[in-house]
This record gives C-alpha cells, structure tokens and sequence, in this order.
C-alpha cells in the first residue's frame, strides 16, 4: 500500500508468532463492515480509506482506480493496484497523457488490469484533463479540496446502510469534472473518491477510524 501497510505483502515475512499478533489485531478492532476480513481489504480500510490525501499523483490514482472499478468490486481493483501501477508509469499523469495507440493496444493486450477500451480512453483523456487542472488551479489538491474549502465533511453514520451512494456536492463535483472533460467520473464515482481521499469521513461511529482520521 501507498499510505500503510499491505498485510499480504508481510506474511512471507513475518515469524508465526508474529502472524498471530496481526491476527489479534484484525479481530479486535471494530471496523466499518464492509472491510470484512480479507486481509487486502483491512489493510486498506486501516490504513488509506478516508485519510485526507493532497499528493496529486495519488489522486489521480484514485480518479483512475475508481473508474477502473465501475460495474467490478473495489476487492478486484485491490488486487490489480501493483499492475496498474506499472502499466500506467506509476500513475504520473503527465506520462498517460501522452499515451498513443501503440500503448493503448498494449494496455488492452495486458491481463493484469482491466482491459476495457473505453475505460482506458478515458484514462488516457483524464490525464489530460488532469493537467489542465493542475495549469488553471496550480495543482488538482486546490481544485477538488475547494469543493470542501479544504477541510473534510464528518459524517455521523451509525451503520453502513445509512451511509449515501452520491450526495448533492458529488453531484456538483461530478457535473464540474465532465465540464472540463473527466470521463466515468459520475456521481456515485466522485463520492466513492472523496470519501477514499478524505474528503468526507465516512466511517461509522463506532468504527476506530473514525476519529483518526
């Protein structure tokens, strides 16, 4: 993981007594249900759900991630992250924005990520757009963080079901995004970034999260 650590990256390191602790650790923390008990899924929960991120190339990570996984599971997108972090050069816009038809081809012919022509147009054309965001505004943090006058919205949900799949201001930030030439950027995409950016604070109450981020 980017922000912490990725469980499954230690276990062919970790002495089994080790492996027990995190195992302990797993179980004995309350956590938004969603993040079940995959340990791929915890860790990303634990340690990058809903922390506020300003890195621009993270973000951009996350617009492409997140519109990687229409009509898929997050779980799916998780397990692809390092892929598409080597076939998109690490996620540098600049780089995909450059992007031609050799390396689209290339992209479609790649089983490690999702191979849809259509979302791999739009990558490429949000990396475009990407950059002239970062020319109007100075970066893409300045941009999308104004939405919130750079202070994440705390939610006080009490269970998962009460927690929205789009609101009014990812209705905004969606229609602003298509308006400067964002593709599958809708508004149940956008919200899905700005709670993963932490941009809103949506874990549950009772959730250990939820004050630490």
């Amino acid at each position: 993981m980017r922000n912490g650590v990725n469980v499954l990256s230690l276990n062919s390191q970790m002495p089994w007594y080790h492996l027990g602790e995190l195992a302990r650790s797993i179980m004995n923390k309350t956590r938004c249900e969603w993040a079940g008990s995959d340990p791929l899924y915890v860790a990303y929960h634990d340690n990058e759900w809903g922390a506020p991120v300003h890195d621009d190339r993270t973000l951009f990570e996350f617009l492409v991630l997140e519109g990687m996984q229409a009509g898929l599971s997050w779980l799916t997108i998780l397990k692809k992250r390092e892929n598409f972090r080597k076939a998109f050069d690490n996620f540098d816009p600049r780089a995909v924005a450059a992007y031609k038809a050799d390396r689209i081809a290339a992209l479609l012919a790649d089983a490690g990520i999702i191979r849809n022509r259509a979302k791999i147009n739009a990558t490429v054309s949000n990396a475009q757009a990407f950059l002239k965001v970062q020319e109007e505004f100075g970066s893409f943090d300045a941009y999308i963080w104004g939405f919130v006058n750079g202070q994440p919205m705390k939610n006080a949900w009490k269970k998962m079901h009460d927690i929205p799949a789009q609101t009014d201001l990812s209705v905004q930030v969606s229609k602003d995004l298509k308006k400067r030439g964002f593709y599958f950027v809708g508004p149940t995409i956008v919200y899905a970034h700005m709670q993963a950016t932490g941009m809103v604070n949506d874990h549950v109450v009772d959730c250990f999260r939820y004050n630490e981020v």
